[in-house]
């Protein structure tokens, strides 16, 4: 073969061969110029977390019992709160128990006989109720809670045994003098007010009085034994009681007496028949809204009333000194409760809770009438709710000064006082009264039946050997 036809056939045969390659090679894919229109794969669709729920509460019912319910047609603010706190709390009905078959003391008696003592109840004798074992110990649930902190003392002290809390209290109602202003004003005198000294006090009940015209300075001598003593020794507490003892053989009791005597002709009970003839009163309780006596002794639940009917300018004015007395309800939890701590809740529902005071206020307002009790856990907040009802200078002072009050309510809250000042019988007889109790003793101490000072040391002797045993039951009660 030529050279040049050799490579002819060398040069076809490259072509073929690169052409055979190229009609292998693949296709390469054109690269798209949009989005892809198939939807990207998604996560697995998970369920929503479910929001945690509490846990419905047992349903719980509660026997209640109280003087101060009303009846149902009535439907009185105690009442309504009872229904509030239903509503508020739907896991807990309330039961009324029925306490009309005889005397608050007897009926409990009956009842904790049968094994059905109420859950929630007023109590008319704490110390007889912590000796029958019915009550149950509240200190661990009160030591926590916040309205707790703002009772005051005085309180907390009434219904605290051998250190535990055995109740707690229901009300507070301050006690003294209320004064009628425009009375002493016509006279030209100056009315006492709160914080008035012992001689202040004499010269408001002997400048005004004039029977002739049917003006007295005082309406009744009586109270005075309670105050008097403190005023005196302010070691001594309402009617000489110490914290202890009853100091009826003091010289301030023994002085007491006397200067009850002294005020005897400035009272109603010191007015003739004929006297009696120029006032429109038929009695020293109505002696006050007539405007025939210059000061009245009487209690915070009487407030309302005057505010409501009074057609003159008054004002609360305590006892000489800056004080006053206070009387207490106390509201306690049966030992026999099934459940302590709702039982609690309800109980300070109905008595010192500062949001069930402000439901009472919202409640009075609605039904055009007024609280039925002042605050019993006090601060500023709960001052001013009841200020919008009664604002005087003097009970406004009083509740700036409720820790160093007499507490009046002692047959409520001391072991055997009920003996010591009414019931018990020394064995003394007075002329032909045989036999007679405490209470003849101190009714009489002023009216000349007998002389005080003969049997004050026998009566001090008798009294404190009652509280002495009485308190000593309480506390083995309590062990």
């Amino acid at each position: 073969m030529k050279p040049y036809a050799k490579l002819l056939s060398v040069l076809v045969l490259a072509v073929m061969l690169v052409s055979l390659l190229a009609a292998c090679k693949p296709t390469a894919t054109p690269t798209p110029t949009t989005a892809p229109t198939e939807k990207p794969t998604e996560p697995p669709t998970q369920e929503p977390t479910p929001t945690p729920t509490e846990k419905p509460k047992e349903p719980v019912t509660l026997r209640y019992a109280n003087w101060n319910l009303g009846t149902e047609e009535e439907n009185n603010l105690q009442r309504q709160l009872v229904k509030a706190y239903m509503e508020l709390n739907p896991h807990v009905t309330i039961e009324f128990v029925d306490m009309s078959g005889g005397g608050w003391d007897d009926m409990l008696n009956t009842y904790a006989a049968k094994g059905e003592l109420p859950d929630v109840f007023m109590a008319n004798n704490v110390p007889l109720y912590v000796k029958n074992g019915w009550l149950a110990d509240l200190s661990a649930l009160v030591a926590n809670d916040p309205d707790w902190a703002d009772v005051p003392d005085v309180l907390k002290a009434g219904v605290t045994y051998g250190g535990k809390v055995m109740g707690v209290p229901a009300a507070q109602f301050i006690m003294g003098y209320f004064v009628n202003k425009d009375l002493y004003e016509a006279a030209n005198l100056d009315a006492p007010e709160y914080g008035f000294t012992l001689e202040d006090f004499n010269a408001a009940v002997t400048g005004l009085n004039n029977p002739a015209k049917g003006i007295l300075g005082l309406d009744e001598q009586e109270f005075v034994m309670g105050w008097y003593p403190h005023v005196l020794d302010n070691r001594l507490q309402w009617f000489s009681f110490d914290g202890k003892h009853m100091n009826y053989n003091s010289q301030a009791f023994k002085d007491t007496v006397a200067k009850v005597a002294e005020l005897k002709p400035y009272t109603w009970q010191g007015l003739t028949d004929e006297q009696k003839a120029n006032f429109k009163s038929t009695g020293p309780w109505e002696l006050f809204l007539n405007q025939e006596v210059g000061m009245r002794w009487d209690g915070g639940w009487a407030i309302p009333y005057y505010a409501q009917n009074a057609t003159f300018d008054w004002d609360f004015v305590g006892i000489p000194g800056g004080n006053q007395a206070l009387v207490m309800d106390i509201m306690v939890v049966g030992k026999t409760t099934k459940n302590l701590e709702e039982a609690y809740k309800f109980a300070r529902w109905m008595t010192f809770s500062k949001e069930a005071y402000a439901k009472e206020v919202e409640l009075a307002k609605a039904a055009g009438t007024v609280p039925t009790k002042m605050p019993v856990s006090v601060d500023a907040a709960s001052i001013e709710l009841y200020k919008q009802f009664f604002n005087k200078p003097g009970i406004n002072a009083a509740l700036e000064n409720l820790d160093a009050s007499l507490v009046e309510s002692l047959a409520k809250v001391i072991p055997g006082y009920i003996q010591a000042r009414w019931e018990g019988k020394p064995g003394i007889d007075i002329g032909e009264d045989k036999d007679v109790n405490m209470w003849y003793m101190f009714f009489h101490a002023a009216d000349g039946i007998y002389k005080y000072e003969d049997y004050a040391a026998k009566l001090e002797e008798f009294a404190n050997n009652i509280l002495d045993t009485a308190r000593a039951e309480v506390e083995a009660a309590l062990k």
